[in-house]
């Protein structure tokens, strides 16, 4: 009986328990806004397709495994929302939606993108996060209009040198997928400010980067500033010239390291495996000397020693020694009856004071 409603213009059936949607939701012909996220449905009736006039389609958080053929039929859709479902691939219907502006596709199993996509005409944000896509199609360079592309946790070994053609393109993410170069037409998106491309295998980057106005280029997820001070280098296979800077090439993550950078790995080490608790117990069982041969009747008998080296004692161990020195000069000083002492004693504990 809800097809009845012909005047319904919004249909809000969000975060229920909805397995099934029945057919005669194409009926809905004024519906403009239908919201289904956060249900259980497996699948969208053929007749969704019949909504001509519907602009917003949500029917994220659900466990879609596939969209219909017919939902080519939606000419007047500009949001799509199919994040956090169970898609492999999207419809090729998909490229008629030539008014479609927004397309998150996050947290899917997406294994490939439709060449059609680069029919989306209007497209300006387009959410593929969480994929199992290894490549984009060469039509994505067709989108002019696009914003904002965010691939990021995918499995991406190469970028199409197409890109470059989204000249609209303000901010492009591929962070923690396999990219081991970036195409040098990039620079072609002239529009763009923020590249992140960390937590991928990059040995250097292209050199037209210099031609673009960059407001934030992440290499690393630890990186201290947005962007970083690059040298021209040049590649020693190809000849080519190229960028490179202290993050490059870029180095894979350990499992469960992810946060730890070469050049402070050790110092994060020792914080991190030494307790305050184990520092005191070696402290105080810790030898600090040098050991010198002291004659050559030593040096003959001893020809495998070598100069001992131990460790020195920890700048704490040194300030508390201090204190206890100065606590018993100050303790004597106070104490009565020892002032025909009293110079005899300083001189004792100025002497072990200048030692420590």
């Amino acid at each position: 009986s809800l097809a009845q409603l012909q005047r319904l213009e919004e249909l809000d059936l969000g975060n229920n328990e909805l397995y099934h949607l029945p057919e005669t939701i194409g009926a809905l012909f004024n519906l403009k806004d239908l919201w289904l996220d956060g249900n259980q449905l497996a699948e969208i009736p053929q007749e969704v397709g019949n909504l001509k006039n519907l602009l917003c389609l949500d029917v994220s958080e659900n466990k879609l495994e596939c969209l219909p053929e017919e939902i080519s039929g939606l000419t007047s859709l500009t949001d799509l929302l199919v994040s956090q479902n169970l898609l492999q691939v999207l419809p090729d219907g998909i490229g008629k939606l030539r008014r479609l502006s927004i397309l998150k596709a996050d947290q899917n199993k997406l294994i490939q993108l439709t060449d059609s996509i680069g029919d989306c005409e209007s497209l300006t944000e387009l959410v593929l996060t969480e994929n199992q896509l290894q490549s984009l199609p060469k039509s994505i360079g067709k989108l002019k209009k696009l914003n904002n592309l965010n691939a990021d946790r995918n499995k991406l070994t190469s970028l199409p040198k197409e890109v470059g053609g989204c000249c609209s393109l303000n901010v492009f993410s591929v962070r923690d997928n396999r990219l081991s170069r970036i195409p040098a037409e990039i620079s072609q998106a002239t529009e763009l400010h923020v590249l992140d491309v960390a937590g991928n295998r990059l040995t250097y980057l292209p050199i037209s980067l210099t031609t673009l106005k960059l407001k934030a280029l992440w290499l690393s997820d630890n990186q201290s500033q947005p962007l970083l001070t690059f040298q021209t280098d040049t590649d020693p296979e190809t000849g080519e010239k190229i960028l490179t800077c202290v993050l490059l090439p870029q180095m894979p993550s350990e499992p469960g390291c992810q946060d730890n950078l070469p050049r402070c790995g050790a110092l994060e080490s020792l914080v991190n495996e030494m307790s305050d608790e184990t520092w005191n117990e070696r402290a105080v069982n810790r030898v600090s000397a040098i050991r010198f041969l002291e004659d050559e009747k030593d040096e003959e008998e001893n020809e495998m020693r070598t100069l001992l080296r131990r460790a020195t004692p920890h700048p704490g161990e040194l300030k508390n020694m201090k204190k206890t020195v100065e606590n018993l000069r100050n303790d004597m000083n106070a104490a009565k009856g020892l002032d025909s002492n009293k110079n005899e004693v300083n001189n004792a504990v100025d002497r072990v004071t200048t030692s420590v």
